[in-house]
């Protein structure tokens, strides 16, 4: 693109044509401060806390929405864009519920911010702000939504519609009344929400939070007929040192877990050992699938299969696209994986009665909580996972517990469920359940490692919302003879935007695959809705880097060498795909016995 000249505060700086005067001060250093502007999506204008004073221009203007132009001077710190602006916030105050100190997002709302830099003391128009009956909505297992803390600048309207295609939030009425609000008002439970709580990373207040269950793991924890378990996600570990003062992209998998024996849970396991056995599950799986296809010819077998570790992706084709509902997996998520097997496997082994047991699990998602609570997740005689906390709650409960993270020494993961390789790592990123997944049928299906440079499928890897990967089978094993030739077609999508496109192409017989892993957060888990806020583009990369650099780093990266997945096989499930592991690691596991 061409490059024009501007000058911001009288600095001169060269610009790409099209970029806005906000993109334009940031490359000169000069912060100008915003609420409605996200970089995760499109322009919309609508708070005018970004206003700037533009030479020849009779009004202030909007720096997140004015393109740059060859020549504009641009004016950040005068007397007039300084007093325009602590007018909107004090006009967003006169709306807004600030009782602070009992907010969740208390220390990290950016209108608190705001506030505080503008230094605003008196709210000079809260007597002309009639008495509004405001409404919390506290029923969803996973997200809050409280009117009296919305500022309306629609970034939880946009992030549902442009990034996930789902519009469960919308903006209802006009002028004074205009709210953000579901359809006909309903509570989030009722309507398509996905809990995927993309909206709760982007909202800059805490009208959108959470539900956090901090206290209920706390009680547990000090309740001494309790034995409390805790998994962690495998996308946890390259982000929860961001909460904690450490930069984006760096890897505290030994700080994580000294973190968690100091706070008190008498097993600290790892979701990565059952993300290895759901390869060895869902691999098993679309192998026997292929077999139905190719060598039965039975017409009834549901191709492409669909992986199903991610709740809000599962939520989503529940609402959108149940006609494919056959083609999912039938492969409980990690997480509900091992939850069943926290409360028949290892309550025998440790000899714990499962009553006793208090599972918790660490995930970067708040779609989790939704799908902790299904009914069907009770496979193991009770809830298969009790609570579930994000990484922002882990967190919190390191800062009450009173560690300081940064000098913690590394610790490993507890044994019995504890051990996994680098394949299940790779689940953490967009791509990263294909990845793991190819890596084990290859080597099944021919006797060889995948013909990729040091087990990098690198064509599922990347920031793409949608990508395409074949490989060619080529001198099987005789029992796999079958697949003798097959170029096994595979594609992966990321944000249920992507999801939703690839889904319609498929619908159109515009693409045929064999093996489809869709993910509903941009980036995969690694930018989930309960990972630390701010998120944007830079910082997913950089997750997703820490990601990849665990895997290379870790002395097993197939997941079927993983010997503690042997043993559980040996000792307790059978086979893959055997009568123990559909009762507990798949769901409807009765009418799915075929597969």
């Amino acid at each position: 693109m061409s490059k024009i000249s501007i000058k911001i505060d009288g600095i001169s700086i060269d610009i790409e044509e099209g970029q806005t005067i906000l993109e334009a001060a940031k490359l000169a250093g000069i912060k100008i401060p915003s609420l409605c502007y996200h970089e995760d999506l499109r322009v919309a204008g609508n708070c005018r806390v970004c206003l700037v004073e533009l030479k020849g221009a009779r009004n202030l203007v909007a720096s997140c929405a004015m393109p740059a132009n060859d020549g504009m001077e641009v004016s950040t710190n005068t007397h007039r864009v300084r007093e325009a602006r602590k007018h909107v916030i004090e006009l967003l105050l006169s709306e807004h519920n600030a009782d602070c100190t009992k907010c969740y997002k208390n220390g990290k709302c950016e209108l608190q911010n705001l506030a505080s830099e503008y230094i605003v003391g008196e709210h000079m128009f809260l007597d002309l702000v009639p008495d509004k009956h405001y409404s919390i909505d506290r029923y969803n297992p996973a997200i809050v939504k409280d009117d009296s803390r919305c500022i309306r600048c629609q970034r939880c309207v946009r992030t549902c519609e442009q990034l996930q295609s789902v519009s469960a939030l919308g903006v209802a009425y006009k002028g004074a009344a205009m709210k953000v609000s579901t359809f006909y008002e309903n509570e989030l439970f009722e309507v398509v929400c996905t809990n995927c709580g993309q909206c709760v990373n982007r909202c800059p207040t805490g009208a959108l939070v959470e539900k956090t269950y901090i206290d209920e793991v706390w009680d547990a924890l000090y309740d001494p007929n309790k034995h409390v378990v805790v998994q962690t996600a495998p996308a946890v570990r390259v982000a929860l040192g961001e909460e904690l003062g450490f930069g984006p992209g760096q890897r505290v998998t030994g700080k994580m877990v000294t973190a968690l024996k100091r706070i008190g849970f008498d097993s600290i396991l790892d979701t990565d050992f059952t993300a290895d056995l759901t390869i060895m599950e869902e691999g098993t799986e679309l192998l026997r699938r292929l077999k139905r296809a190719i060598v039965d010819k039975d017409p009834n077998v549901s191709l492409p299969m669909f992986t199903s570790c991610s709740p809000g992706w599962i939520k989503f084709i529940e609402h959108t696209f149940p006609e494919y509902l056959d083609n999912l997996s039938t492969c409980k998520s990690p997480q509900q994986m091992f939850g069943a097997l926290v409360k028949t496997y290892y309550a025998q082994k440790r000899n714990i009665d499962p009553a006793n047991i208090v599972s918790v699990s660490i995930m970067p998602c708040t779609a989790k909580k939704f799908e902790a609570d299904r009914p069907e997740m009770r496979s193991s005689g009770y809830k298969d996972v009790d609570y579930v906390l994000t990484t922002r709650e882990l967190a919190t409960m390191i800062k009450q517990t009173g560690i300081d993270f940064l000098t913690l020494a590394d610790s490993s993961y507890d044994s019995i469920m504890g051990k996994s390789t680098g394949a299940a790592v790779i689940f953490g990123a967009t791509g990263g359940v294909m990845e793991a997944a190819l890596r084990t049928a290859y080597e099944i299906v021919t006797g060889r490692e995948v013909p990729f440079d040091a087990l990098n499928i690198t064509p599922v890897r990347g920031i793409e919302g949608m990508r395409e990967a074949s490989i060619k089978i080529e001198n099987t094993l005789p029992a796999w003879g079958f697949l003798e030739g097959v170029e096994l077609k595979t594609a992966v999508a990321h944000g249920l935007a992507n999801a939703k496109l690839l889904m319609e192409n498929i619908h159109a017989g515009a693409k045929s695959y064999h093996f489809v892993e869709i993910m509903a957060c941009p980036g995969g888990c690694l930018g989930g809705g309960g990972q630390p806020i701010p998120t944007n583009a830079d910082i997913r990369k950089k997750r997703a880097e820490a990601i990849y650099d665990e895997d290379m780093n870790m002395p097993l990266r197939k997941s079927h060498e993983n010997p503690e997945i042997s043993i559980i096989y040996e000792e307790f499930l059978g086979e893959p795909l055997g009568t123990k592991s559909h009762e507990l690691l798949h769901t409807h596991y009765k009418e799915r016995l075929r597969y």
